[in-house]
């Protein structure tokens, strides 16, 4: 009887641990929708070739204003059906972004992304581009491009699914290899973290460990999770970059960039998203914290 009673335990006990480790799909939250209800949005500029920059100027020398907030020009940002889903299409005409209305810290958030055909000056001779900007805040409009709120970056490119950028004066640790002379730095899980952005000394760049995108007319599956200033960049399954101690930099000193807005981007080249969802989380999964 002992026997049967511990077996019975352990049974149960296993039973437990898969049901609390299980997340049902009602967990998630779907962010999508056909009128984009839970984003805003905001354009800025058709940037050129020789942009450097500095603020637009028109043919007579005064400053271009940007398009703004919530003016949807040229239908920038539009949303179809396929088999009953809905799906984004980013245009890419003009630089700007779609951006959460809700602010959001430790989450783990899923996408698909896909690329469409269509560039625009300066990139049509360049990779096609967009990215997932997370601990977004702020206005928009204060980074190289003038274009986009001060965050960190989950870049989408041609062959640089899960790189980093740093927006405005964001910076981040990152587990890396250091860059040397001209090199920019590479992620390696296995070596230590290297400070980028800021006042690192180091550019606000690295590129992600490998390349696990699909074929381009196949979805690409991005997932981002974040936890109390540690990130993940995931692509297809696989992790292609460690970060921690998110944060951003004013006359003050450094202070803590761990939750925001969540921002995708328009940038010169066309994109379509689907089955954007976001979950909560109280800790990191113990598959991804071996990670830190």
């Amino acid at each position: 009887m002992k026997k049967k009673s511990f077996f019975r335990l352990t049974v149960i006990a296993l039973a437990f641990w898969g049901l609390s480790s299980f997340q049902p799909e009602s967990e998630w939250q779907p962010l999508l929708d056909q009128d984009l209800s839970q984003w805003d949005m905001y354009l800025s500029f058709k940037h050129t070739n020789d942009y450097n920059g500095e603020h637009p100027l028109d043919s007579t020398g005064n400053p271009v204003e940007p398009i703004g907030y919530s003016k949807n020009v040229n239908n920038v940002f539009s949303v179809s059906e396929e088999n009953s889903e809905p799906i984004l299409r980013i245009s890419g005409e003009y630089y700007g972004c779609i951006f959460t209305k809700e602010d959001y810290r430790n989450y783990h958030l899923k996408l698909k992304v896909k690329w469409g055909n269509k560039k625009w000056e300066p990139r049509k001779d360049k990779l096609l581009d967009s990215g997932v900007l997370y601990h977004s805040r702020g206005e928009c409009g204060v980074d190289y491009w003038r274009s986009w709120m001060l965050a960190q970056e989950f870049q989408i490119m041609e062959g640089h699914m899960g790189d980093y950028w740093a927006i405005a004066n964001s910076a981040i640790d990152v587990r890396a290899f250091p860059q040397e002379g001209m090199m920019n730095s590479i992620a390696g899980h296995s070596q230590p973290f290297i400070s980028l952005g800021g006042d690192s000394g180091r550019n606000a760049f690295c590129i992600r460990s490998a390349d696990y995108e699909s074929e381009k007319e196949e979805w690409t599956t991005l997932e981002l999770i974040c936890h109390e200033g540690q990130s993940l960049h995931i692509v297809n399954g696989h992790v292609v970059m460690v970060l921690k101690n998110s944060r951003f930099f004013t006359k003050e000193g450094s202070r803590a960039l761990d939750s925001g807005r969540i921002q995708i981007q328009s940038e010169a080249a066309e994109v379509f998203f689907k089955d954007i969802r976001i979950r909560k989380i109280e800790k990191l999964p113990l598959n991804y914290a071996e990670y830190f």
